[in-house]
């Protein structure tokens, strides 16, 4: 898979919108808030993920596909699609009291790379959306985040007319690195893909968390 070396990630820590341990006013656990990245080809089903899950009106940058756009856009498989994401989705989610994720769809096509390095400053990680008919799609998507160490899940969307494969598969497929978690999803229900966003917080704590005890070891054992 081909690696894009001119781009830059932000530091995790800023996904954090407030300090874990600080507490308000009222002497109740600040609220915090994490930035999340939902990634993947095109028409893949990244803007109905974040509308299904958010509960707050979705911004949506969607443009209606052109003639122009026939020769980059590959419609295989997804025909009936006659939109496409332009600059990003954003939406909310609570999934607890005091945690809250910001969500980022990113546009699928190669053309809008650019806008990759502004979204994925300070984001705790990212879901990669991936489509079992159009599996390579989200090589470019996969390539990035394991390239720039953000965490990631690899959410099926199991659409009705795809072969379905076991999660097992999939990885094999994309030749994940070790550990990367690969669930099943539907894009279209809220529950479905809350649970994959919890999957990826789940995760993305405990890469980060290993990541800060393996650079404070050896500090801590020295002296």
């Amino acid at each position: 898979m081909e690696h894009h070396d001119n781009r830059t990630s932000g530091s995790p820590g800023e996904a954090l919108d407030t300090d874990p341990g600080s507490v308000g006013e009222d002497g109740e656990p600040a609220a915090l808030a994490l930035k999340i990245l939902v990634a993947g080809g095109f028409g893949v089903g990244k803007t109905t993920l974040v509308g299904a899950v958010s509960e707050i009106r979705p911004l949506r940058t969607e443009e209606q596909l052109s003639e122009a756009g026939e020769l980059v856009d590959d419609t295989g498989g997804v025909d009936q699609k006659t939109t496409t994401t332009v600059a990003m989705d954003f939406g909310r989610i609570t999934i607890r009291s005091g945690l809250s994720l910001y969500l980022f769809g990113t546009p699928g096509q190669d053309r809008f790379w650019f806008l990759w390095d502004e979204l994925s400053q300070g984001t705790l990680g990212a879901v990669v959306l991936a489509d079992t008919r159009r599996l390579e799609d989200c090589f470019p998507a996969v390539d990035y985040f394991e390239h720039r160490r953000i965490p990631f899940v690899v959410a099926v969307n199991c659409f009705t007319e795809a072969r379905r494969y076991g999660a097992h598969d999939v990885s094999r497929a994309l030749d994940l690195e070790q550990g990367t978690p690969v669930v099943l999803c539907d894009a279209r229900d809220k529950d479905s893909g809350k649970e994959v966003l919890i999957r990826l917080v789940e995760y993305a704590g405990r890469v980060h968390t290993a990541r800060l005890l393996d650079s404070v070891g050896p500090q801590a054992g020295s002296g």
